[in-house]
């Protein structure tokens, strides 16, 4: 794989490994000096400061694939002067649970969890979209990848918008399309240039409404957690990935039940001992430990 990832004629690497999983590859091609188009989000996630270190003396780039980041992206294209910027807004659809009745989510099942409403993604991946994990892994990631802490999530449940950057003026920039990876990726892959996506265009005429709801932290409590966690550095985001990644499996196999996601999720945080992060390994120590911890309160539930 290194050899792969430096061999010469590779112009872009393509981190889309689902999880934790990914961190070593993706950070392997950080080394190679080339283009990286990052799916990945755990690997910035739990590795920011080493990961955009290394992509800094290697001189490779990264352009974020998820739908959110590349909006972001897109709407910074030609600012010029980052004092200007006020926030940024990521939105989210809401997933499946968005007008489902709080005292209901007791009952929610797996395959309840993992019918999203617009995209089509894994279990994994459409288990965190139903908890809003995913969008506070997405506040993390936009925090290394922007260097921002003003940043905020908008629900909007037609998944048009895919975010928005606020100026200090008040003014705002929205990327809009329609939902579809070929997109952000396409996007990628071209940039600076923009080539076709194999998509088809948005049509207004057909767009009855567009509607925006302020995310209900009740609902969704796992929202809190991006800003703790920043607030901790450390290995407090390698912890909180480890655990949720371990809840979510649980979960999915009948385990757990879905409230126990965040319980369990928080009570890891509460108890785990936040370090400093000097290298890599630091990273695997903490989801390790993290991992087992979250075993042991599942066993326990």
């Amino acid at each position: 794989l290194k050899d792969l990832i430096n061999h010469q004629d590779v112009d872009i690497i393509i981190s889309a490994i689902s999880g934790f999983a990914g961190l070593k590859a993706t950070h392997l091609a950080a080394s190679s000096g080339k283009k990286i188009l990052l799916a990945n989000k755990e690997s910035i996630v739990t590795a920011g400061s080493i990961f955009l270190e290394s992509c800094n003396k290697y001189d490779s780039q990264i352009f974020p694939i998820d739908s959110e980041h590349s909006a972001i992206h897109q709407c910074l294209m030609g600012v010029k002067n980052e004092e200007s910027i006020s926030r940024l807004i990521l939105t989210g659809t809401g997933g499946p649970f968005l007008n489902r009745d709080i005292n209901d989510f007791k009952n929610i099942t797996p395959k309840e969890a993992t019918a999203h409403p617009i995209w089509n993604m894994g279990d994994k991946i459409s288990v965190d979209s139903s908890t809003m994990m995913n969008k506070c892994l997405e506040i993390i990631e936009a925090k290394w990848l922007f260097g921002f802490d003003d940043i905020d999530v908008l629900i909007h449940p037609e998944g048009i918008i895919h975010s928005l950057v606020e100026f200090k003026d008040k003014s705002l920039i929205a990327q809009l399309s329609i939902p579809d990876m070929k997109i952000p990726i396409a996007y990628g892959l071209g940039f600076p240039e923009r080539i076709n996506s194999g998509c088809h265009s948005l049509d207004f005429e057909k767009i009855s409404n567009l509607s925006f709801v302020k995310p209900d932290l009740k609902k969704f409590p796992s929202l809190v957690l991006a800003k703790d966690c920043i607030n901790s550095g450390g290995t407090s985001f390698s912890t909180l990935n480890a655990a949720n990644e371990e809840c979510v499996a649980s979960f999915l196999e009948g385990r757990i039940g879905y409230l126990d996601i965040h319980k369990i999720i928080s009570e890891v945080l509460d108890k785990s001992d936040i370090k400093m992060v000097e290298e890599i390994e630091d990273i695997f120590e903490a989801d390790m430990q993290s991992r087992e911890m979250t075993k042991e309160l599942i066993n326990i539930n």
